[in-house]
């Protein structure tokens, strides 16, 4: 089979800064929202609307894009687990959202922003936030990168992927402490099937104290395969053959292992180029006078573009839960299919009215 490009993505979630872990899906999302506050700036400039009302309705959008991507993947998604566990749902920082149900909390947000701030028409502010929703989506596709989350299924493509973190956590989870650090090395060697090739890696793992190596490396000796291959297909990180070596130890502190790591579609950076792209779409055609006069086109446009884009990638992502496993659509496809009807009809409506008159 041909060679392919390998992008490696590192286990770090965010950096350490001693006193405190600056997270990089954190630092996205916030300079999603501060370059979307810029752009809303600029364009309440030009209409001369008060910039009072534009901090006002930053508030509103932050609150309703958390709380609402929030209970949109409790409710759509995971409701089994947190009916079982309510407290977890303020949890925010240990992820779990959901951008259909952020762009629904968005909509009635903005309805309450338009009857108590900004006394416009809801689609007046609808068409001019969309622009800056579409902007932030890119940066939360960049965080759920950086978080090696909501990735694509298993395939060799120019821009594969093997994601680290999740081959980490699950080492961790399993050592209880025991672990100081994970490291991965490609060695540049490939396990090839007959329908795909899988990168080896060197996998070294440093213990919290000398002497626990003996007590770790009788653990791993027989679980080691399990530990790390465990999941489903759709989330599975690496794979070992039936001849791959066991954890040695090289040191007092130290295993060495080595896996395949399983390459995957990085749908969320196909997902942040889109999203940057319509983005680019709204934002041109909104200084266009013929289309900011029809009211509600830009955001018919913005719920077609994005959330039909969303329906076809989702054939490219693994399953988000094992629930979806036995779907025609999964559930993000589900989802996305009302609120690009409800766009069409934004987009279409305008000419109707139009003939009418």
């Amino acid at each position: 089979m041909d060679t392919f490009l390998t992008i490696t993505w590192g286990a770090a979630k965010g950096i350490d800064l001693g006193f405190f872990t600056l997270r990089f899906y954190s630092l996205l999302f916030a300079l999603g929202f501060i370059l979307g506050f810029r752009v809303m700036k600029k364009i309440f400039i030009s209409e001369k609307t008060p910039l009072d009302d534009l901090d006002k309705l930053l508030t509103y959008m932050v609150i309703a894009t958390v709380v609402g991507a929030r209970l949109g993947h409790v409710f759509f998604y995971q409701w089994d687990y947190y009916s079982q566990n309510l407290l977890e749902i303020f949890m925010v920082w240990e992820g779990g959202l959901a951008s259909h149900g952020a762009a629904v909390a968005i909509i009635f947000s903005l309805y309450l922003y338009s009857k108590k701030v900004s006394k416009k028409s809801v689609l007046w502010i609808l068409d001019r936030v969309v622009i800056t929703v579409a902007l932030a989506a890119v940066f939360i596709r960049l965080g759920n990168f950086a978080n090696s989350e909501i990735y694509g299924n298993m395939a060799n493509s120019s821009i594969e992927t093997v994601f680290l973190r999740p081959t980490q956590e699950a080492l961790e989870g399993y050592l209880d402490g025991g672990l100081l650090s994970v490291d991965f090395e490609a060695t540049g060697e490939k396990w090839e099937t007959d329908s795909m090739v899988y990168p080896q890696y060197k996998i070294t793992l440093v213990t919290t104290e000398p002497g626990i190596t003996d007590k770790v490396a009788s653990r791993l000796q027989a679980p080691v395969k399990s530990i790390l291959t465990n999941k489903d297909s759709d989330h599975r990180n690496f794979i070992f053959p039936d001849n791959s070596p066991l954890p040695q130890k090289v040191g007092p502190t130290t295993l060495v292992t080595y896996g395949y790591g399983v390459p995957r579609f990085p749908t969320q950076l196909i997902e942040a180029g889109a999203y940057l792209l319509i983005f680019l779409w709204l934002y041109l055609a909104f200084w266009k006078t013929s289309i900011k006069a029809q009211m509600g086109s830009l955001f018919g446009q913005f719920l077609v573009l994005l959330f039909g884009f969303r329906f076809f990638v989702e054939y490219l992502k693994a399953n988000q839960v094992n629930f979806e496993a036995g779907m025609s659509f999964n559930m993000g496809q589900w989802l996305s299919i009302p609120l690009v009807l409800i766009g069409l009809f934004f987009i279409v409506y305008p000419y109707f009215k139009n003939q009418k008159s």
